[in-house]
Parts: C-alpha cells; sequence; structure tokens
C-alpha cells in the first residue's frame, strides 16, 4: 500500500493515476473540504480514500497504517485552507508526515522538492530543507524539482499563451530546465520502488535547459504570432524579496529571483537510469495552445 500525500494536487493526483494504472494499492489523503471532483477522480482511478490533514498527527498515524511506502507532494503554495501556511503544512505538516510514517514501519518515503538558491534563504526552501534532514534516517527519495512547466508557462504566473501575453521575471537570459509535472509524477511512481532511488537526493528537470525568452521563441513559432513580453526588473523583485510581509510573499519572490537567475540541471542521466520519457518545452507548447484553441 501506498500512501500519497497532496492527492487532491497537480503531481499528487497525477501521481495516484500512474501508481494505480500499474497495479498499486494506492491509499490517497484527503480533506474533508477537499473538492468532490478531485476526490471523484481519485476514486474513479481505484484509489482508496483516508480523510486526514498533516496538521492533524493523530489522522497521519491512521492514514499511515497498513502502508509500506509514502509519496509527499503537498504543499500550502498553491493551494490553501483556514489555518494553512508554509509554517503549518511545509514544514511541521510535513514532518508530522514523517514522524508518523516512521512509527508505522513505512519502508521508503518520496519527498518532492526544490534545488534552493543559497544566497536566497526563504520560509519554502527552509521548510524542504528541514524535512530532507528529518528523511536521513529513513530510505528516502528527495526529488528536487525545477521550474514546473503547468505553473510558471502558464496564465497562473503571467505566461498568457493565448492573448499572447507573457510576464517575465527578470531580464530572461538565464537558462532554466523546465519540467512537467507529469514527469515529475512519473518519476514518483517509479521511484517509490526501484532499488537505485533508495537514500538518494535527484535533481530533476526537463530535457533541455532554456531561457525564458528562448521559451518564448518556441511559443511564437508553434502559434505562429508574436507575443508581448513585459519584463519585472531583478532589483524590483530582489526589493520584493527584502520588504516581503510574510512567509509566502518571501518564498514566491525568491522563487521569482531564482529564476531571473537561472537553474539548470542535466537530467540526462537520470533518465537514462529510470528509463523515463521527458516532455518538451516544444511538447508542452503545442498541447496547452491545441487545448485552448479547441476550448
Amino acid at each position: 500500500m501506498i500512501l500519497v500525500a497532496g492527492a487532491t494536487g497537480l503531481v499528487g493526483s497525477a501521481v495516484c493515476e500512474k501508481l494505480a494504472a500499474r497495479g498499486e494499492r494506492v491509499r490517497a489523503l484527503v480533506r474533508g473540504a477537499s473538492s468532490a471532483e478531485k476526490t471523484a477522480k481519485l476514486r474513479a482511478c481505484g484509489a482508496e480514500l483516508v480523510i486526514g490533514d498533516l496538521k492533524d498527527p493523530a489522522s497521519l498515524a491512521t492514514a499511515c497504517r497498513g502502508a509500506d511506502a509514502v509519496i509527499s507532494t503537498a504543499s500550502s503554495t498553491l493551494s490553501r485552507e483556514v489555518g494553512d501556511s508554509i509554517e503549518t503544512v511545509d514544514a511541521s505538516g510535513q514532518l508530522n508526515l514523517v514522524k508518523a510514517a516512521e512509527a508505522a514501519g513505512v519502508q521508503r518515503f518520496v519527498f518532492v522538492s526544490f534545488r534552493r538558491e543559497p544566497a536566497l534563504p526563504s520560509p519554502l526552501g527552509d521548510a524542504k530543507a528541514a524535512v530532507e534532514r528529518a528523511l536521513a534516517g529513513m530510505n528516502h527519495t528527495v526529488i528536487q524539482a525545477n521550474c514546473f512547466m503547468e505553473i510558471w508557462l502558464s496564465p497562473m504566473l503571467g505566461f498568457d499563451y493565448m492573448n499572447g501575453n507573457v510576464r517575465m521575471y527578470g531580464a530572461g537570459t538565464k537558462a532554466l530546465s523546465w519540467v512537467s509535472a507529469a514527469d515529475v509524477a512519473g518519476f514518483c511512481a517509479v521511484a517509490v520502488r526501484h532499488p537505485a532511488a533508495a537514500r538518494r537526493m535527484i535533481e530533476f528537470g526537463g530535457p533541455e535547459a532554456l531561457s525564458p525568452l528562448e521559451v518564448v521563441a518556441r511559443f511564437e513559432r508553434i502559434a505562429g504570432r508574436k507575443f508581448h513580453v513585459e519584463h519585472v526588473p531583478e532589483s524590483a523583485l530582489r526589493t520584493q524579496f527584502e520588504n516581503a510581509g510574510n512567509s509566502l510573499e518571501k518564498s514566491f519572490a525568491a522563487l521569482m529571483l531564482s529564476y531571473a537567475l537561472g537553474n539548470v540541471m542535466d537530467t540526462a542521466a537520470v533518465a537514462a537510469e529510470f528509463g523515463l520519457k521527458l516532455t518538451s518545452v516544444d511538447e508542452y507548447a503545442r498541447r496547452v495552445l491545441a487545448a485552448g484553441a479547441a476550448a
């Protein structure tokens, strides 16, 4: 039995589907207030639902009972309920889950994290680092993922591909290894049972490193039209980082500055080792532009 925390999220829901499709017994940790549409989708793929909350250790003890592995993709950064914050979910909540997994005798713990820029400390980065340290005594796999295409190259963060308007953080000249959330989910599903992933921290990006300006050029070529690009100066991002009023603002400012500074990972060896096919920016662009045109 594999327990998936963050099961209603972008990565977690895909993890549940991939595990169930290969015949694994999947237990999805959901909250009482979770969307009926999302929980129905989890049930449809064959997942067993268990009600719990990372802020409630007793519910995690119940959720972990009988599980031999845990995959955690949960975060408060994109989806929050009352009482959720980086401190209560990404920090103490994830640590609650690690403790519950240890107490239940869980044999493997896969945790989705990201590579931090040492010069840009943030509450989210500190939370991820604390969980990584807590996992050191367990048979773990930490996946340090690069920027998700589905988030950073979407209208959510100013990449409005259907209307051809892009908000770019910094000059847009530094390359990043953009990765698909679906590929991160696929790697989680593989890593949880793969001996070579045991007791490892693995950086995970996409198949090529492209600057934001190069990404826009790819979209323009595929869409057959020019995009309007608006730059948020790096100086403005640094001011936002220094003056952030709360942990979420501080963390997003750090992430946007990291984007501006670039984040290149060579994932070719990892993809070969674990038999993974990685989604390119071109493939992502064709898919979202076609979906948008059909909507």
